[in-house]
Order: C-alpha cells, then sequence, then structure tokens
C-alpha cells in the first residue's frame, strides 16, 4: 500500500480522491486500491479560500491527521497528490517534494507556463522520479473504448467543455483545460501553431498539428454545457459524450499506477505540449485571433 500525502485544500478534488483511495463515505463501485492517503496538509489558496475549512472538517471526518506545513509530510509519505487549484504555484508547491525523491501527482493545471511546466519536469527527471498530470477527463470510459476501437486514423475532433475563467488560472488553464486534455488524448502532440477567437461567453480554438491535421476546442461559459468531442475519422465520424460518473475513479487508477510502478502513464512532453497550447491559445484570443507558434 504506497502512503500518500495530499496538499492544498481548495478543492473538491482533495475529498473525492481520498474517499476513493481510502475507501470511505463512497460506494465500494468507486473504490481505487493500492494507496492511501495518510497525512494532509490544507496549504493556503488565492482561488478558493473559502472552501478550505469545510474540506479541513471533511479530511478529520475521514480520519486522515494532518499538518501545518508541507515539508512535514517528506519523511511520512511515498508519494505526493499537489491538489492547488491555482497552476501558477505548484512548481514551488511540488518542488519540496522532487527535491526529496518523492513521485508527485501533479493536478490540473500542471502549470500556467511553459517555464514552469518543463522546470517541473526536468526536476523530476534528474532526482529520477516519475511526475505525471492529468485531466480526469483524458481517462473517461467512453472516450478510452472509442480510443481502443478500430476506427482509422483520427483526422480532426472537436472538444467541447466548461470553460469558466479566474484571473489567477487565466484563459483555458482554469476549466477549459479539460476539453484541452479531450483533443491531445485523441489527436497526440506535434500542435505546431494556434488562433483563438475569444468572446464573452465562449473560446474557439484551433491547433494545427504538424501533419496537417486540425484540433478544435470549443470553451462554453454560456448555455448547455457538457463534456464531450466529436471525432473525424477514416471510417466515420463519432460523437462521444462524457459522463463524469467514474473519471475520477479511473484517473485515480493511473496514479496509483505510477506510484507503484515508477513510471508516468503519460509522457512528459505531452503536457508540456498541453501548457504550451493553452498559453499561446490565451496570447491569441487577446491578439484579436493572431495566430501564435507554441513555445518549443
Amino acid at each position: 500500500m504506497v502512503k500518500l500525502g495530499i496538499l492544498d485544500f481548495d478543492t473538491s478534488h482533495v475529498v473525492e480522491f481520498t474517499k476513493r483511495l481510502n475507501h470511505k463515505d463512497i460506494a465500494e463501485e468507486q473504490w481505487v486500491d493500492g494507496a492511501e492517503v495518510v497525512i494532509g496538509c490544507a496549504g493556503e489558496s488565492k482561488i478558493k479560500p473559502e472552501v478550505i475549512a469545510d474540506n479541513v472538517k471533511a479530511m478529520k471526518n475521514l480520519g486522515v491527521p494532518l499538518v501545518d506545513k508541507p515539508e512535514d509530510m517528506i519523511d511520512k509519505v511515498e508519494g505526493m497528490l499537489i491538489e492547488s487549484q491555482e497552476g501558477g504555484v505548484h512548481f514551488e508547491r511540488a518542488k519540496p517534494f522532487l527535491e526529496a525523491g518523492i513521485p508527485c501527482f501533479v493536478d490540473k493545471p500542471f502549470a500556467c507556463s511553459t517555464d514552469d511546466a518543463k522546470k517541473m519536469v526536468e526536476l523530476a527527471a534528474k532526482k529520477k522520479v516519475p511526475i505525471f498530470s492529468s485531466s480526469s477527463l483524458r481517462y473517461c470510459p467512453e472516450l478510452v473504448k472509442f480510443m481502443e476501437g478500430d476506427h482509422g486514423k483520427i483526422v480532426g475532433a472537436l472538444a467541447y467543455g466548461p470553460a469558466h475563467l479566474h484571473d489567477r488560472n487565466p484563459g483555458f488553464f482554469h476549466y477549459g483545460i479539460h476539453a484541452v486534455e479531450i483533443l491531445y488524448t485523441l489527436m497526440g502532440g506535434d500542435c505546431e501553431r494556434v488562433t483563438c477567437t475569444h468572446e464573452k461567453d465562449t473560446d474557439v480554438v484551433t491547433g494545427q498539428w504538424k501533419d496537417a491535421r486540425l484540433g478544435t476546442v470549443r470553451g462554453i461559459r454560456s448555455g448547455k454545457s457538457d463534456y464531450g468531442v466529436v471525432v473525424f475519422t477514416e471510417k466515420e465520424i463519432a460523437k462521444i459524450d462524457m459522463p463524469a460518473t467514474f473519471i475520477y475513479r479511473e484517473l485515480l487508477k493511473k496514479i496509483v499506477e505510477m506510484f507503484d510502478k515508477k513510471k508516468a502513464p503519460l509522457d512528459a512532453e505531452e503536457t508540456i505540449e498541453i501548457v504550451s497550447f493553452i498559453e499561446a491559445a490565451y496570447k491569441s484570443g487577446n491578439n484579436h485571433g493572431a495566430g501564435e507558434t507554441l513555445a518549443g
């Protein structure tokens, strides 16, 4: 059983992940085996500080001991869940654990700049420990099933989902990252250039891949808002609806696999590229839709 610490309590993931890993206060069909949250630190937040107290209470009710300082967890864990909603603080939050040789799952958004993303990946590589970040939507059972099917080459896709905005996670770094991850699950890496049309209620980003394929993300802030994707392949055009029922469970299976096998289930270079994609889209949306090349 892998002993995990969990840091920063400004997201519902803290409680929901702990319930599934520790097999408490949740249906058995949601349980994930192989790891247990043994300690936590509430931390601080500039995005949603008002939820921390309730999450502290919930974690105490789940029987998880809490400490005041993140570094007090270092000698007590074999892996870390870095959970702050704010991507811009993830490097500083993960750094002491990576330097101590502790593998880290860093929740979305991995970072809010390509530079920070690269620094985290480089530090993990230097310390020879895995690092992993992903939206739970990447492992939605309906999407996984499609990826395993015989549909020929994927020639393009239109992913969509909520894209609420927050200044501390600019553009798609806040909730829009889920739809971006859906797109990348289907298209893979090697996007070269993006354009973004930004309006009050919607952002539409189109990426141009090196092999001439096009992929689009629609971020929704008005009207009906679900997660899903339309996939264009050699054999079919498929619409995939993506319910949230089991997405935390499926993501946690991948997280536990990383801690157990000491290998991330997703290439870190793709995670860095996702950060670059969103960074470039934000620049384009604030420059009247001008094309932006992804950071190298």
